[in-house]
């Protein structure tokens, strides 16, 4: 009897390892800009967000608990129009560990500027895959598929479709039944959601997925053991974005990308050979002027 116990209580163990939930997500909710007297609602809202975020499967991939991804939503509330309508921008952030290495790389790192909602404490947040049910919960769902669907790239080539197919789903959904929000559409913006997608799911871009996988499975996760090998693969796909710049200049992805990735990329290259060291300094201003005096650090002897 005891052994079939602990058989029983073994099974259920793996079952739940297998399923753990994808997503290690910190939120944090800053309410300073908003006057309203009534500050728990803005702790709830925190709470609802969270439980959303990690309380729910995102894939039907088998995931243990260390496995999950970390990644973090900040939410800068600027403005209630109305009791219970909010206005935000947002940033959110993912990162991945680099291979043997106590490292974590910022994999995603994009800033929302397009967040309107509703939200009060009698009606719970829900998601229903195929149908709309708030932009709040659509908006939350569609980031959790862009960062698994990333995350996936990173550790499989082009393994992140699945999760940018359902993030696609969200959007025509949101778009078509959501009340008018922003940053569903194209003509919303340059950088919104529509774009990021659209970028990701677009034929010109596969180079870009396919050096995501490279730069990290082949470039980071080689740093410790061969970094001289593991600069030339991420140089060569730095070589593959300067050529997309060319054809999708200011491509949201490409901004979302250099915004992750520009202090990554500096601390890569400023101990390397100087002949590498100049060839990325090159690549990076001319693809990522923005962030010009980063890179300047990679002209120091």
């Amino acid at each position: 009897m005891a052994k079939n116990v602990f058989v029983l209580l073994l099974l259920l163990c793996t079952a739940w390892v297998a399923r753990a939930q994808e997503l290690q997500c910190d939120v944090v909710v800053n309410s300073d800009q908003v006057q309203y007297t009534d500050r728990q609602l803005f702790a709830d809202m925190q709470n609802s967000i969270y439980e959303f975020m990690n309380n729910r499967r995102w894939s039907e991939q088998p995931y243990r608990p260390d496995e999950r991804i970390k990644c973090r939503i900040l939410i800068n509330l600027t403005d209630m129009p109305e009791i219970g309508t909010f206005q935000a921008n947002v940033q959110v952030v993912s990162v991945r560990p680099a291979y043997g290495t106590a490292y974590e790389s910022t994999l995603f790192s994009f800033i929302d500027k397009d967040w309107t909602f509703r939200y009060t404490t009698a009606q719970p947040l829900d998601f229903a895959e195929n149908n709309y049910t708030s932009n709040l919960s659509s908006m939350l769902a569609f980031y959790a598929y862009m960062i698994v669907g990333m995350d996936n790239d990173s550790f499989g080539r082009l393994g992140g479709a699945p999760s940018f197919d359902k993030a696609r789903g969200i959007l025509n959904i949101a778009a078509s039944q959501g009340a008018g929000y922003p940053g569903w559409k194209a003509f919303d913006g340059n950088r919104n959601r529509y774009w990021l997608i659209d970028n990701l799911q677009d034929p010109q871009f596969i180079p870009y997925r396919e050096g995501i996988y490279n730069m990290h499975r082949l470039g980071l996760d080689r740093m410790a053991e061969n970094p001289e090998e593991a600069r030339g693969t991420v140089l060569t796909f730095l070589e593959s974005l300067q050529r997309l710049q060319r054809q999708k200049p200011n491509a949201a992805i490409l901004r979302a990308f250099f915004d992750a990735k520009a202090d990554e990329l500096t601390n890569m290259f400023k101990t390397a050979a100087p002949a590498q060291k100049q060839q990325a300094f090159t690549i990076l201003t001319q693809v990522d002027p923005t962030n010009n005096t980063k890179y300047n650090v990679l002209l120091k002897r």
